[in-house]
């Protein structure tokens, strides 16, 4: 047969054989290809991401199973209000559909708690100065705590109720307390003297002045009774 016979329209019997042959094998070549990426996708078997924000990794692996899904702690942060190893955020996030055996990467409160060593402002600030020092080192701060001492002189930090020493160090964005003045310790100097102490002054000049005893004297009178 030749190229000419099989391009006649008229005279190639095998021409539609030919499409039709070509036209199914497409469509099963295609059909083939859809549904091993629909196998390999696992298309119309999502899972939906399960929510175990602020929970520990025992229960989230318990939670992350059920749901055919995998996990790995890629990352730590520390937040003080959560416990230490809890989760405090992970990707993808909590409602989202993926398909059976995605990881999710997880974010946790760390488990060791970073310090800070607490800036010098003992008996060299005032109480706004160390406020502001304390404040902008991420400290809180709770009601002040006052001490005999110059007004508003800060005298001190405490932590849990315990004095904090020089460069002493605590946990990131632990709740301080300032250890201030309140007036009434610093002793004021006059130049006069207080009513009670002028009153003892005065009571003690009033009292006579105590003389020593005389002694008997030790020479023998002039005058002799002998001449009667």
């Amino acid at each position: 047969m030749t190229v000419k016979e099989f391009f006649s329209f008229r005279q190639n019997k095998y021409f539609w054989v030919n499409i039709i042959g070509m036209a199914v094998a497409i469509a099963v070549l295609l059909f083939g290809v859809l549904k091993g990426v629909d196998l390999y996708t696992r298309h119309g078997q999502a899972v939906v991401v399960p929510d175990v924000k602020g929970i520990g990794l025992a229960e989230a692996e318990k939670m992350f199973r059920n749901q055919s899904l995998n996990f790995v702690v890629s990352d730590s942060t520390y937040v003080e209000d959560l416990p230490a190893g809890s989760i405090v955020d992970y990707s993808p996030s909590a409602g989202q559909k993926v398909k059976e055996g995605r990881t999710i990467y997880l974010t946790i409160n760390t488990l060791d708690i970073p310090l800070q060593v607490i800036p010098d402002v003992a008996d060299n600030s005032s109480v706004r100065q160390a406020e502001a020092r304390l404040l902008a080192s991420g400290f809180k701060l709770d009601e002040v705590q006052y001490v005999p001492g110059e007004q508003d002189w800060v005298y001190g930090v405490k932590y849990h109720g315990r004095e904090l020493s020089t460069n002493e160090r605590v946990p990131v964005g632990a709740r301080l307390t300032l250890m201030v003045g309140d007036g009434t310790g610093t002793p004021q100097v006059t130049d006069s003297l207080s009513g009670d102490e002028s009153e003892e002054l005065e009571d003690q000049s009033a009292e006579p002045a105590k003389t020593a005893p005389a002694k008997p004297s030790s020479r023998k009178s002039t005058s002799d009774d002998s001449w009667f």
